[in-house]
């Protein structure tokens, strides 16, 4: 699936109403790395950005930001919401492309992109754009094939979601040390779940900007309202009425210049 597949606004603003886990994530990493509450970075990067989410969590622990992403369409809705807050900037660009800063970024996180990009000029961009003793975090989470206490969606997910709207190829292997460049370290790595609870209409939104389904709909293969249709109607008796509890399965590495 290539990247620019993303770029447009009705993914863009699809992407502003995913749940905003990355909060969870920003609140992981300074337990992890044995940070102070109130403790913030100088001058934070977030590479392929998005509609601005995880952009938006960095800010929490951050006096300015900068948010990239490939997408054009990403990068013009993360300026029309996040507009009044100067700490905020953003531009098109590969994750392997970033800019040189005039004062170089001391933590950059990478959320749900690093599946897409080229490891080791991504890497060697770094190498340009982070200050010494900088932290990179790579991070990722995804819906699983749990609610709490229904195994109904299980089946759904296993034997129709993923039938009709299979997983498009990308890599996903777990980096290691000899996955990075001299003068990084790979400091920690953790896996964790989180819950997040959807009304049926909300979790179908959510779907429908999954690579899975998006990809079937970029390509002409199936119409936004007929996926949407689908995954109402199959998931109404599993759902019915009132929010039901899914399960997120997400990881987050450590990288150290």
């Amino acid at each position: 699936m290539n990247n620019k597949s993303f770029d447009s606004k009705r993914i863009a603003e699809g992407y502003l109403k995913r749940p905003w886990l990355h909060k969870s994530v920003m609140d992981a990493l300074k337990k992890d790395l044995a940070l102070t509450q109130e403790y913030k970075f100088r001058n934070g990067l977030d590479v392929g950005c998005g509609a601005g989410l995880s952009t938006k969590a960095l800010r929490l622990i951050c006096e300015k930001v900068t948010g990239t992403d490939i997408a054009e369409a990403m990068v013009e809705t993360c300026r029309e919401v996040y507009s009044e807050d100067d700490a905020y900037s953003f531009y098109v660009a590969k994750a392997e492309e970033t800019q040189v800063p005039d004062e170089k970024y001391d933590i950059v996180t990478a959320a749900g992109c690093i599946n897409w990009v080229d490891e080791k000029r991504f890497m060697e961009n770094m190498k340009e754009v982070a200050a010494d003793g900088a932290v990179i975090v790579i991070y990722d989470f995804g819906i699983t094939d749990k609610m709490a206490g229904n195994s109904d969606y299980t089946a759904w997910y296993q034997n129709k979601y993923l039938k009709r709207f299979p997983k498009p190829p990308r890599k996903e292997n777990k980096w290691t040390q000899q996955d990075l460049i001299d003068g990084f370290t790979m400091e920690k790595q953790t896996e964790y779940e989180m819950e997040y609870r959807f009304a049926l209409d909300d979790f179908v939104d959510f779907m429908l900007i999954q690579s899975n389904v998006n990809s079937k709909i970029e390509a002409g293969e199936v119409s936004e309202a007929d996926a949407r249709e689908w995954m109402r109607k199959s998931l109404e008796p599993i759902f019915g009425e009132g929010e039901k509890t899914l399960i997120f399965y997400g990881y987050s590495w450590y990288i150290r210049k």
